[in-house]
């Protein structure tokens, strides 16, 4: 009898539990659609499904680290195409981590580490320092420069291609340097020195001026170099320059960029014109330009960015972009005050 009632309680009980099982799965959902998930779907399949949607980029997020060696008005504006291209193609998906190296080669080297060790997904180095930097920080993350005048030059390759290959492409800030040549010749047919100021520690600046020299003394012209190894020496040299030169060429180079208005207050008072390299040094102490334009390029440096990170291109194949136009630009209010009559198919900065 003992056992009977013990076995009748037992069974209650367990009904008991039953019914109290159903209601908490009631709560959280049916019970009939939760089996239904565990025979359909099995735990491996769900874990294969997770990194496909992650890959179709509905869930991706980037994070690009920018080095920017100095701030000046062409690298300013390379990065900001950069940015406004990447933004364009990936949204909100895309976060910036953007730091100045304050003109100093060894804090791009610094900034660089940080980007490494932070494992960012892209570095963009703005200016040659920074792409140095950049190469010598990883042969992994993927790497664009951009206002780079000469990648063999930059990176050392010899017989440079096009194309770099490993982790590093990016676009060129070169413009044509026997079309400045020419543009010297059209505005100064009468002139004979020529002096070719540079920051021996960039160098892209010695490349450009020692090509320059040869388009120049084939025109006739006889040039001498003035070189500078940074803003602590700059106005010596320049003053030192007008006192023997005709004309003073100055090429797409960092330091004299962020110094323009130091060269301008030595030049112009001593009736020498510039003839710059970039529009933004011409903006600052030049009279004319044949100029590529730095947002432009900064675009284009954005939509590679976007195709290696959206679309997996491959940036050991994808060559150094080019700026697609260039534009004879002057500077009116130093031409105005040399006395300087540009041609009509010139056009003023600022327009």
């Amino acid at each position: 009898m003992k056992k009977a009632l013990v076995l009748l309680l037992t069974v209650a009980m367990a009904g008991t539990l039953a019914a109290c099982g159903g209601s908490a799965k009631d709560t959280a959902g049916s019970q009939e659609s939760a089996p239904a998930e565990t025979e359909d779907e099995t735990p491996a399949e769900s874990e294969a499904e997770a990194p496909a949607e992650t890959e179709s980029g509905s869930d991706a997020s980037y994070t690009i680290g920018i080095c920017q060696l100095v701030q000046h008005e062409a690298l300013d504006a390379a990065t900001q195409g950069f940015k406004d291209a990447l933004t364009e193609a990936l949204g909100s998906s895309v976060t910036f981590d953007e730091q100045n190296a304050q003109g100093d080669a060894n804090t791009c080297s610094t900034i660089i580490n940080g980007f490494v060790s932070s494992d960012v997904d892209l570095i963009l180095a703005n200016a040659t320092p920074a792409l140095q930097a950049a190469a010598a920080g990883t042969n992994e993350i993927p790497i664009l420069g951009t206002s780079v005048t000469e990648y063999g030059v930059a990176l050392e390759i010899p017989d440079f291609s096009g194309t770099v290959g490993g982790n590093i492409s990016g676009t060129s800030d070169l413009a044509p340097l026997d079309g400045q040549a020419d543009m010297l010749q059209e505005l100064f047919p009468d002139a004979k020195n020529i002096g070719l100021l540079y920051c021996s520690a960039e160098a892209n600046s010695q490349y450009q001026v020692d090509a320059i020299k040869t388009f120049l003394e084939e025109k006739g012209y006889s040039c001498e170099y003035y070189a500078f190894s940074d803003s602590n020496d700059l106005s010596s040299v320049v003053t030192s320059a007008v006192s023997a030169v005709d004309v003073i060429y100055v090429p797409t180079d960092n330091t004299a960029a962020s110094n323009a208005e130091l060269i301008n207050n030595i030049c112009l008072p001593a009736q020498i014109p510039v003839i710059a390299g970039e529009e933004g040094i011409c903006a600052g102490c030049g009279v004319a330009t044949l100029s590529i334009s730095y947002y432009d390029i900064g675009v284009a440096t954005g939509k590679m960015a976007a195709r290696i990170l959206a679309e997996g291109a491959d940036i050991s194949t994808m060559p150094v972009e080019y700026a697609p136009q260039f534009v004879k630009k002057y500077n009116a209010q130093n031409c105005e005050a040399l006395n300087i009559t540009v041609p009509e198919d010139y056009v003023a900065i600022g327009e």
